[in-house]
């Protein structure tokens, strides 16, 4: 197997662990849906190859898996978490790298681990598991954290309502250079239309995502 090839299997995997997560709580197969064909589309619009858009697709799909180990009144409590379920919950990038570091073997797999387990951490340094900061985080963790915080603030959750899209785009420049990387941040909402065209392509075409979403 070359470096480069995607397992004819991946697809049968990613099916069998966002089944999980569905199971468990909706919203958040939605989200990594949404998160997964976002990362791909902005890694189409900043000019990645196809390879690293499939790693930035599959690494968006699993990147919140974790939360399917989440207890059931943690993950989804109608109210804010205490100090002690924030910590809780904070331990799902690591839990999602943990559910397929069995897989860590095949080149593919081993390319997701660091989108998944480091899409929390902040270019400030102030965010989590490791507290890295700037060039440390890996470049496709600090692309989905971008995709995953603009679609958790434009999707409404129990305890919160979405946010409109242009206080979305105003929270992704405020915190750029804070928690976003900035010339990805910059990137994104100069692509941004041409992300929503690109994910409503995908949606038509048998991309990973459109297949899951399809066979749900």
């Amino acid at each position: 197997m070359a470096w480069d090839d995607i397992p004819e299997w991946s697809l049968e995997t990613a099916r069998e662990l966002l089944e999980e997560v569905k199971a468990k709580d909706p919203f958040t197969f939605d989200h990594c849906c949404r998160v997964g064909r976002g990362s791909r589309a902005l890694a189409k619009a900043i000019g990645l190859n196809e390879f690293e858009q499939a790693i930035l697709e599959y690494s968006g799909l699993f990147h919140d898996i974790g939360k399917a180990q989440i207890p059931t009144e943690i993950l989804v409590k109608p109210g804010r978490l205490d100090s002690a379920e924030i910590e809780v919950m904070k331990s799902h990038p690591t839990l999602s790298a943990e559910m397929i570091q069995h897989l860590d073997h095949v080149p593919f797999f081993r390319f997701l681990m660091p989108g998944i387990r480091y899409h929390h951490e902040k270019i400030d340094g102030g965010g989590y598991p490791n507290m890295m900061s700037g060039d440390q985080i890996p470049i496709f963790a600090r692309l989905i954290a971008i995709v995953d915080s603009y679609d958790a603030m434009t999707n409404a959750r129990p305890y919160r309502n979405a946010l409109p899209e242009e206080k979305a785009i105003a929270e992704i420049k405020a915190y750029s250079g804070k928690q976003f990387d900035e010339r990805l941040a910059k990137a994104f909402l100069e692509y941004l239309p041409f992300m929503k065209k690109t994910e409503a392509e995908q949606a038509k075409e048998e991309v990973v995502v459109a297949r899951l979403i399809k066979a749900a």
